[in-house]
């Protein structure tokens, strides 16, 4: 059984713990060094449960990731566009969390008036591309050699899903 409910700043320890489990692998996030609680808490604090939430994902009632929707661009006009961030903790992957979380957060933005979701995946993050392809996401640019991990140049795919 899978739930979700609004994080609270009593969950961020967690919410990071998962981000910064991610940073290893080169392949979801762009941060090279974890990043602390206390840094996350601006990021944490633009999130909110009318149009921009960030949700911790359970599973059999244990704390097994987060979704968030965040503002794309900052500017009005792309209000109704969305960023989304998909973190599943490494003991919870292969349960099909990942799609299930991504169907709920996406009924949650039709019926909040949001038109478009982004996601931004490395060009070497198959299982990533993967997940958000099977969730009928469509390539919507490519920003090749943008990225530098490690010394590698990596690509920048967008996936977009539009509403409307």
């Amino acid at each position: 059984m899978i739930t979700y409910v609004n994080a609270t700043l009593d969950d961020l320890p967690f919410i990071v713990e998962v981000y910064n489990s991610t940073i290893a692998s080169r392949q979801v996030t762009a941060d090279l060094q974890p990043v602390s609680v206390e840094s996350r808490i601006a990021w944490f604090e633009q999130h909110n449960s009318q149009k921009r939430p960030l949700w911790l994902i359970k599973y059999q009632n244990q704390p097994c990731g987060w979704v968030s929707l965040s503002s794309f661009y900052g500017r009005p006009a792309y209000d109704k566009t969305v960023e989304i961030s998909l973190y599943i903790h490494q003991d919870f992957r292969g349960k099909k969390i990942g799609q299930t979380a991504v169907r709920e957060i996406e009924s949650f933005a039709k019926q909040v008036g949001i038109d478009a979701i982004l996601s931004y995946v490395f060009g070497h993050n198959v299982p990533s591309i993967k997940l958000f392809e099977k969730m009928h996401y469509q390539q919507w640019a490519l920003l090749p050699n943008i990225a530098e991990l490690d010394g590698i140049k990596r690509d920048l795919v967008i996936l977009g899903k539009r509403f409307d």
